[in-house]
């Protein structure tokens, strides 16, 4: 790091405006885990930070933006607490912040020793036009530590950085394994299964793309994707 660099972004970071907070902005809504790392601050601290926190949870999906001023200013107060750093890279990521996203939860990770959150910090690196980063990244996970989920997304992550590189075979190929099942219904199915068919689609192979969507709207109890628009899209009309 160059000299001044570190001190330069605290700088930016304390003079972040203070995001008024949510009326049921509660430090009780934080996973108990949470908590927990911020019973290592005084009480006081303690509860702005956890409430802010509260607060960028809260508003992650609907206000992105808002979301990622509530984390950066719980950082300004708690940069030394990994959690409060996972969450501005998390709400950094939500708001289309990739750098920041990427810094804060490499960060992160350094600080508990985890596993992190690879398979976001991997797309990152592919919206910031380096898919050969994102690819490394997914090498040198260690998979045997992360949850069938996360291994599941970074599949996910890499098969797209193949397909930045215009490796459209080796994109569907990264997506195959046992858990590549139309029978099976795991929680990630429904998105392995429209990424598979997307990957198929953009390979040529549009049969097998129309019989995987198909796949996944059926394993998509809660409507979350496109699938079956998708299918009927690349269905022969008459």
């Amino acid at each position: 790091m160059a000299a001044g660099e570190g001190e330069s972004e605290e700088r930016v970071y304390t003079r972040a405006r203070t995001p008024e907070l949510p009326e049921d902005a509660d430090i009780s809504v934080l996973d108990p885990e949470v908590k927990q790392e911020l019973r290592g601050l005084p009480k006081g601290l303690a509860e702005i930070v956890g409430r802010h926190l509260a607060a960028a949870g809260m508003l992650i999906d609907s206000e992105p933006e808002l979301a990622l001023e509530h984390a950066r200013y719980a950082r300004t107060k708690a940069a030394r607490v990994a959690v409060v750093r996972e969450a501005a890279g998390l709400a950094a990521y939500h708001a289309g912040e990739w750098a920041e996203a990427l810094s804060e939860l490499r960060t992160a990770r350094r600080m508990s020793h985890g596993t992190g959150h690879v398979a976001v910090m991997a797309d990152c690196e592919r919206a910031l036009g380096r898919p050969e980063r994102a690819i490394e990244l997914a090498r040198e996970a260690q998979v045997a530590l992360l949850s069938p989920d996360e291994a599941v997304e970074l599949r996910i992550v890499a098969a797209g950085a193949r397909r930045d590189m215009g490796q459209l075979d080796a994109a569907v190929v990264a997506l195959q394994g046992d858990d590549l099942d139309e029978k099976r219904r795991d929680p990630w199915s429904a998105r392995l299964f429209y990424a598979y068919a997307d990957n198929l689609e953009a390979a040529g192979r549009t049969e097998e793309a129309v019989k995987w969507f198909l796949n996944a709207a059926q394993a998509d109890d809660d409507n979350e994707t496109d699938a079956a628009e998708r299918a009927f899209d690349l269905s022969p009309q008459d």
